[in-house]
């Protein structure tokens, strides 16, 4: 490359067998065979490989300005990284922090795996643990269910006789005001109302794992379920220990209306043939309400049926059956033969002639035959100064020294003795003395009212 025209000289190329031909090489003439070029001063030439370009000054100075631009401030830099090593520094400590940053989230992300994971199993355990209990509860419900179907209906137990000759009511025995068993059932809404005053039950929170597998609905199912079987339990339970006090306090009150000592009664009740080691009742330290009420009630029911066998020696209940109706009350009254004021120390029944007369206490037959204006008449003492007398009878079927049962038939009604026409005359003694059997009567009704 020249400022001023480059001449170039060019040798012929001879063929390879010239030589053999005699030719010889000469050099060329520089003028003859120089290719002229244009003279210029602004403009200047590269040749590489035989080609030329060419540039005109503004665009080369460019290109060599480029040049050495990017040569200082390459060296520039050079130095002011060699002399500035706090720039290296900052840039060696940020490249370091955001990699100790990027690590501490890749552990910040591992450790949330690792709670996730962690709370899924606690999740699960709790799940086992809360469907281990329901199934501990549904256990513990069955065995209430069979506590209570075991239960006995709380009765006054009045066995009925079986029916003897010249019985008219072998057939279908009309209803009587005084039943001989009575059965306390709560009220039909009692349960219903007891179950609303209870409190709402709140079915407990399924956990994650529940709520990601689909089970929480199966527990709250569960668990509102039990509730319910719950309730119903207790409100049944309730209601026989309530319908139990009740037929106990009615009880004590028969015995105190009437004026009867309670514990000379229990003394005059004949004792079975029982017996077995004593075995105080005891209750575990987890005992639930509804093991201390069962508890409570099987109580109440011991002292109960102490109570009813105490009671079939007292004369509350019907000699009759059928609708009562009296032709005569206790008392002074017309003496029906003579026209006379007299005392009248008993009931006089309606009755049919032939019609069955039941005893209405257990007790023994003391008397049993012709007895002046009684007519054929039948005492039974009860024990503890009690007695009764059925007179005016057309037949007896009893006889002196027998055990009867409440309700065993001791005779027909008639007409004998001192007597207008066919009734049951019935008396009620207290200590060899008459008193009104109305008011066993009534404390009978009143008993069975429950």
């Amino acid at each position: 490359m020249s400022k001023s025209s480059a001449q170039y000289s060019q040798y012929p190329q001879h063929h390879p067998h010239d030589h053999g031909r005699g030719f010889q090489r000469r050099p060329a003439v520089a003028a003859a065979a120089a290719i002229p070029l244009p003279a210029t001063d602004d403009a200047y030439t590269i040749v590489h490989a035989g080609k030329q370009v060419r540039f005109g000054p503004v665009v080369f100075w460019i290109v060599v300005g480029t040049v050495v631009l990017l040569g200082l401030w390459s060296a520039a830099t050079a130095t002011y990284f060699a002399f500035r090593d706090d720039v290296l520094t900052r840039l060696i400590a940020r490249q370091a922090e955001m990699q100790y940053a990027y690590e501490d989230r890749i552990a910040e992300l591992r450790a949330k795996v690792d709670r996730t994971t962690s709370r899924q199993l606690l999740d699960q355990e709790q799940f086992d643990q809360k469907l281990d209990q329901i199934m501990k509860r549904q256990t513990a419900l069955e065995s209430r269910a069979t506590a209570l179907g075991a239960m006995p209906d709380v009765t006054g137990s009045i066995p009925r006789a079986t029916p003897q000759r010249g019985d008219s009511s072998q057939t279908t025995p009309k209803p009587s005001p005084i039943s001989d068993t009575v059965i306390f059932v709560a009220p039909p809404d009692r349960e219903a109302r007891l179950e609303s005053r209870a409190p709402a039950v709140v079915a407990p929170q399924a956990n994650q794992f529940a709520k990601n597998h689909g089970f929480d609905n199966v527990l709250v199912r569960l668990t509102t379920s039990l509730d319910q079987v719950e309730r119903r339990q207790m409100a049944a339970l309730s209601a026989v220990e309530e319908s139990m006090d009740s037929r106990m306090r009615r009880m004590r009150g028969v015995v105190s209306d009437l004026g009867l000592n309670l514990a000379s009664l229990e003394a005059a009740v004949p004792r079975s043939a029982m017996g077995g080691p004593f075995v105080p009742i005891k209750l575990t330290a987890n005992a639930g309400p509804f093991e201390k009420q069962l508890n409570r009630i099987n109580i109440t029911r011991a002292e109960m049926d102490r109570l009813n066998r105490t009671l079939a020696l007292v004369p509350y209940r019907k000699p009759v059956i059928g609708e009562v109706e009296f032709t005569s009350g206790f008392g002074v009254r017309s003496d029906p033969f003579l026209g006379r004021p007299a005392m009248h120390t008993g009931l006089d029944f309606r009755a049919a002639s032939g019609d069955p007369v039941r005893v209405t206490a257990n007790g023994k037959v003391v008397s049993a035959g012709w007895s002046g204006g009684y007519g054929r008449m039948v005492e039974v003492d009860h024990g503890n100064g009690l007695s009764t007398r059925y007179g005016h009878l057309s037949e007896i079927n009893v006889k002196v020294g027998e055990i009867v049962k409440i309700g065993q038939v001791v005779g027909l009604v008639g007409s004998t003795g001192r007597s207008t026409g066919p009734h049951l005359h019935y008396e009620t003694r207290i200590e060899g003395e008459a008193v009104d059997p109305q008011k066993f009567l009534r404390a009978g009704v009143r008993l069975s009212a429950g």
